[in-house]
């Protein structure tokens, strides 16, 4: 029998040669937040998978929450990630880039000076975060954001999504998972508002609405993917009551746009808290469009919940890091290399092209 992991589907009008996707990996490579060659041939090799989605990506300076991340902002952005798409295009590979902007999970010293911490509300991150110039730094408390603030936001994410076109991708994926800005709105650990903007969940989900209306109006429905974290707990973001309503008012809302995809995180395998089955499986009977599985998969359990339809693609991460070539041994059932943790984040081409 062959295995549908391996087997070509369709995304929307996208022709994909496999099931499999790279999932978005922050690697932190992006000089002066700048995508450049060494990130064109980190893509470029991987370009076996159906689809790449790429790291996160900021489309504003207010989002360059990490050192090193890259945006999608400017011209000169456009132009590095344009090298990116066309290495990935004539190695035969679909790719769409992540749109995150990091919210409260920031810091000043990662971002340029005019910049500004923005979050649902005035709650810093628990913790620290990493800094090139001074080393570990605890989280800022960020600015609430008004309603020029959020307006504008928005409007940064439909105008990155019209960049992205331009710089060669295939379409967009909105970062609405893992406590960053979208995130930030929809859980009550971080939205402590009680405006249009907070409170109820027809408030909480506002702006990931707002936020994929604007995408969609830019590049349309058919480009536009959303990347969702339910009972997720990662950057401090904790589960409430209304968890399960808010994914499905969520879904609803998405689906009267016709977006092209979702892309659930579970993360249970790393040790977070499991994205219960009956959630995955309201969620994937409600949404309209294509469903994207994550979470600790190897190809026997893909295969099986692809046979089962309990998604159309699923997502491969931390294995693509070291094997560059991870489709054909996952086809060829060859051992994996092991990752170097140590280099996960680092500047330079070690841990990165050199497996």
């Amino acid at each position: 029998m062959s295995s549908p992991l391996f087997t070509p589907t369709q995304l929307g009008s996208l022709s994909l040669k496999n099931r499999i996707v790279m999932a978005p990996l922050t690697r932190s490579r992006a000089i002066g937040n700048l995508p450049n060659e060494l990130m064109e041939q980190y893509y470029r090799l991987r370009a076996e998978a159906g689809l790449i989605i790429t790291e996160g990506t900021s489309p504003s300076p207010n989002g360059l929450g990490y050192a090193r991340i890259p945006g999608l902002f400017n011209a000169e952005q456009v132009q590095g990630w344009r090298r990116v798409t066309d290495g990935v295009h004539r190695a035969g590979g679909r790719i769409f880039v992540q749109l995150m902007h990091t919210g409260r999970v920031s810091h000043p010293a990662n971002m340029p000076a005019s910049a500004s911490v923005l979050a649902p509300s005035a709650l810093a991150v628990p913790g620290e975060m990493w800094t090139d110039s001074d080393g570990m730094q605890p989280h800022p408390v960020p600015r609430e954001m008004s309603e020029a603030d959020i307006a504008h936001s928005i409007a940064e994410y439909a105008a990155s999504a019209r960049l992205a076109i331009e710089a060669g991708f295939d379409g967009v994926e909105l970062h609405a998972a893992n406590g960053y800005l979208i995130d930030q709105f929809l859980n009550t650990a971080s939205n402590q508002r009680h405006d249009r903007w907070g409170g109820a969940v027809e408030n909480r989900i506002r702006f990931a609405v707002e936020v994929a209306r604007a995408t969609v109006a830019a590049i349309g429905a058919e480009r536009v993917g959303m990347r969702i974290s339910p009972y997720g707990v990662f950057n401090a973001q904790l589960p409430d009551a209304e968890m399960d309503e808010v994914y499905l008012r969520l879904i609803d809302e998405l689906n009267a746009l016709g977006l092209l995809y979702i892309h659930i995180v579970d993360h249970s395998t790393m040790g977070a808290p499991e994205v219960s089955p009956e959630l995955k499986a309201r969620l994937r009977a409600a949404f309209n469009g294509q469903y994207i599985l994550s979470g600790g998969y190897d190809v026997a359990r893909a295969d099986a919940d692809l046979d089962a339809q309990r998604g159309d693609l699923v997502a491969f991460g931390r294995p693509f890091i070291s094997n560059p070539d991870l489709v054909a041994k996952l086809k060829s059932e060859q051992q994996l290399v092991a990752p170097d943790f140590s280099t996960f984040y680092t500047p330079g081409a070690e841990g990165y092209t050199d497996y």
